[in-house]
């Protein structure tokens, strides 16, 4: 399954060995770029989640998605409503294959 905007993730060993044992993290993915990479492999623009479920830092890694573990789909919402939001940093895209 390709991340969506909104999913949530632990991002581990499996997904890059950068993220190995307590390196890990569990994410928000914010952003999926479009840029052609290594087959199976993306750049994301995630939210670092805290103990408490709250954003403590924004990100850009490179995972190998096969790798990542959905803890939380996102919610299906309308695409106008998913892109929406004042002072986005990045651009709105989201990938073919997300759900909603």
């Amino acid at each position: 399954m390709w991340p969506c905007p909104g999913d949530v993730f632990l991002v581990g060993r499996a997904a890059s060995v950068q993220f190995d044992g307590d390196r890990g993290l569990r994410v928000r993915v914010a952003w999926v770029d479009l840029k052609p990479t290594y087959d199976g492999w993306a750049w994301l623009a995630v939210y670092v989640l805290g103990p408490d479920n709250q954003a403590v830092a924004r990100r850009d890694i490179y995972v190998r998605v096969a790798g990542l573990r959905l803890v939380e789909a996102a919610p299906s919402r309308p695409r106008s409503a998913r892109n929406a939001g004042p002072g986005r940093s990045f651009p709105p895209v989201v990938r073919k294959g997300c759900r909603g």
